[in-house]
């Protein structure tokens, strides 16, 4: 009951700030609000106890949020991305390849003749699941971490208007320039 319950909470919450992403009027809070719904989609997935997806959703749209709000805040700086746009572009022909599209895959879905199952499944799925995952991209998979974290890094050193440079003088000595010792 309780499961359910929450369930159909976070399933809500992920349907509503899905649409938000749509219908708010700035890139930031668009950014916040597809960041909110993957979180909702990837409890979701932890509630049907599929851990390894459900982990890997809300790290990966959390970072992919993180990074673009930084590179928002670097090329745009915070004002122009909260200033009020809109964040449809050609809202007829999104919408006639989206009724498309849905139209398409609903119909694959409902009229094709899916296969039976052969074999047994795993006797642990999320383990089985993470290893055919993972197996063959374990090297990519350890060295995007650091890639994605100096990137982050990097995005903030150019995005800061000064440096410790600036506060402190090239010999960094202490002198700080704002209030004019040094100078």
């Amino acid at each position: 009951m309780l499961s359910g319950i929450v369930f159909w909470v976070l399933a809500v919450i992920a349907v509503a700030t899905g649409v938000a992403v749509f219908r708010v009027d700035s890139m930031a809070r668009a950014t916040y609000a597809l960041a909110a719904s993957f979180i909702a989609v990837g409890l979701t997935l932890l509630l049907f106890d599929l851990q390894f997806l459900g982990v890997i959703t809300v790290l990966m749209m959390v970072m992919e949020m993180a990074v673009m709000a930084i590179y928002m805040i670097m090329f745009m700086g915070m004002n122009p991305a909260l200033m009020p746009m809109s964040m449809v572009h050609g809202k007829r022909p999104a919408l006639v390849v989206s009724i498309g599209t849905f139209v398409v895959l609903a119909g694959g879905a409902l009229l094709v003749d899916w296969p039976t199952r052969r074999g047994a499944p795993a006797a642990d799925l999320v383990t089985s699941l993470g290893e055919a995952v993972m197996e063959s991209k374990m090297l990519v998979m350890m060295t995007v971490s650091p890639v994605l974290f100096a990137t982050i890094v990097a995005a903030l050193v150019l995005a800061l208007p000064r440096s410790r440079y600036d506060r402190m003088g090239a010999d960094l000595r202490g002198r700080d320039l704002d209030r004019g010792a040094g100078r």
